[in-house]
């Protein structure tokens, strides 16, 4: 009696923008330029340091990885979003959010994984810069983005099956504007309360470790900048480190916000606002951050554009 009050879902209602009527079309106009800046920004990081020798080093490899991923980030959440933004019943497969959230969860993950990477890179490079060539070398770089990768995408197979193991029978309204954790398994009709508990055990993992070690490393970062005798030297360590904490602090004050807290306290407006934030607008902050407050970037970008510019006529 029990399976047959329970129905198959073969596809989600996104309600999550539905409510602001002809504002959607506005959205539209805002995310659609924000999106086709954001794709230019990263590919234009990931040009310059390709292009540029002298951005050949761990420092830069990572940033290169990191804009790839988010580029790929922002493929897996806008155009649906763009897309459901002109639709008058914005839906999604049940096949579809499942990949959605899938690649979402595993992106998200190796970007923590990564920026808390980039912190350990910062850390050789200042404390120990003598062995740094030796011991942040090309193989090491390799073997780290391969395992942020690989834990990253564990730790979405196994959110993905505690979500999509919950038989949705309830409703197929997302309130949401993607297929997010939360919002997805609150529309279970069992008791989810075990499985919440292992994301939030996983979201722990992902979120506080990688920031604590982040914060371990920079305190042994200032310790060293400060024994640093002149001022200028100082300024040029702190200067290499301020784009990478402007990161840090923004991608993981967003996502503790959302994800380091029990399912019941989900509000759906406040995390949506947020949610815009670390799925539209951080991907565009992250190459802004790095080319506006990094002199070897923009250096590199006017030797780039000065080399491919069309040559003056006579």
């Amino acid at each position: 009696m029990k399976r047959q009050n329970q129905s198959t879902v073969a596809e989600f209602i996104l309600i999550g923008f539905s409510n602001l009527g002809d504002l959607q079309i506005l959205l539209f106009f805002i995310f659609l330029l924000i999106y086709l800046t954001t794709l230019m920004a990263n590919a234009t990081i990931m040009t310059v340091i390709h292009l540029d020798r002298a951005l050949h080093t761990p420092m830069y490899f990572f940033l290169f990885v990191l804009s790839c991923s988010e580029t790929c980030y922002t493929l897996v959440i806008v155009p649906k979003m763009l897309t459901n933004l002109l639709s008058k019943i914005p839906t999604i497969s049940f096949s579809g959010c499942a990949a959605q959230l899938y690649f979402f969860v595993g992106l998200a993950c190796t970007n923590c994984f990564l920026i808390a990477v980039m912190g350990y890179d910062r850390y050789v490079a200042i404390c120990n810069p003598l062995n740094y060539t030796l011991i942040v070398s090309r193989a090491t770089c390799m073997r780290l983005v391969l395992a942020s990768s690989f834990c990253g995408f564990l730790t979405s197979v196994v959110v993905n099956i505690l979500v999509f193991t919950v038989p949705f029978c309830a409703s197929n309204r997302i309130n949401h504007f993607f297929c997010d954790i939360s919002p997805v398994i609150k529309l279970g009709c069992t008791d989810t309360n075990l499985k919440e508990m292992v994301i939030f055990f996983l979201s722990i993992l992902v979120l506080l470790v990688p920031l604590v070690l982040i914060f371990i490393s920079y305190v042994f970062i200032v310790s060293t900048i400060l024994k640093i005798s002149s001022a200028e030297g100082q300024r040029k360590a702190f200067a290499t480190c301020a784009s990478h904490l402007t990161v840090v602090i923004v991608h993981y004050g967003c996502a503790s916000f959302i994800y380091l807290r029990p399912t019941s306290l989900y509000s759906s407006d406040k995390d949506r606002l947020v949610a815009v934030t670390y799925t539209v607008i951080t991907p565009l902050l992250n190459p802004l951050v790095y080319t506006l407050r990094n002199k070897e970037v923009k250096l590199a970008l006017r030797k780039v554009l000065s080399r491919y510019s069309f040559p003056k006529t006579v």
